[in-house]
């Protein structure tokens, strides 16, 4: 997405097991927590406008986020936010920061994506008729749906990222997904992860 803003050194972060935002994807996200409604409108006060999609990890934090920038908000009645976050680039945390906010902030670094806001990524190598026969014994086994229509005529990067965040993965699934060098790595992985609960691995780690 064009950009009109240095990137900083400093960003809001919201902690969200599950929850990852892929390069040039949108993540729509519904606040309601005290903390978090005065990072949005702080967020909302500055020029870039982002916030620091994260994971948890352990006692801490991931070491690598995606930042999006808030592209649509809208207010409920009870005072309830819904946003859209258009992703900006992957960054690595350095080091998170309290103070006298009620959110975390962290000291970013952004140099080892510069992938992330050059143009949109192909994958020559997606062979489409493959990965939707996998993907629809998948999402049968899974009891989910899909627009298939919308799939077919998505973007190879479109495609794959949508599915990395949308699908029903673990979070040390979704952090490996996010932390995949290239597209054609993210959709190697991808293709591997629903294999592996095709073949059981998601039903026996349920039944544990």
């Amino acid at each position: 997405m064009p950009r009109r803003f240095d990137l900083p050194d400093r960003i809001a972060l919201f902690p969200l097991p599950g929850a990852v935002l892929m390069p040039r994807a949108r993540l729509p996200l519904h606040i309601f927590e005290p903390r978090y409604l005065q990072m949005l409108e702080d967020t909302l006060k500055t020029d870039h406008r982002l916030i620091g999609m994260i994971q948890p990890e352990g006692e801490g934090l991931s070491s690598i986020g995606c930042a999006g920038r808030v592209v649509a908000f809208s207010e409920t009645d009870d005072g309830r936010m819904m946003i859209s976050l258009g992703a900006v680039s992957r960054f690595r945390l350095l080091e998170p920061q309290e103070g006298f906010a009620p959110y975390l902030q962290g000291r970013v670094d952004w140099s080892s994506f510069p992938r992330d806001t050059a143009g949109t990524e192909q994958d020559p190598n997606l062979d489409r008729k493959a990965l939707f026969d996998l993907l629809a014994r998948y999402m049968e086994t899974q009891e989910l749906s899909t627009d298939w229509d919308a799939a077919s005529q998505a973007e190879d990067e479109l495609l794959i990222n949508s599915l990395s965040m949308m699908l029903p993965f673990g979070p040390g699934d979704k952090q490996a997904l996010l932390e995949s060098p290239t597209l054609a790595d993210r959709r190697e992985l991808l293709i591997g992860l629903i294999e592996f609960a095709l073949h059981g691995g998601e039903n026996e780690e349920r039944l544990q």
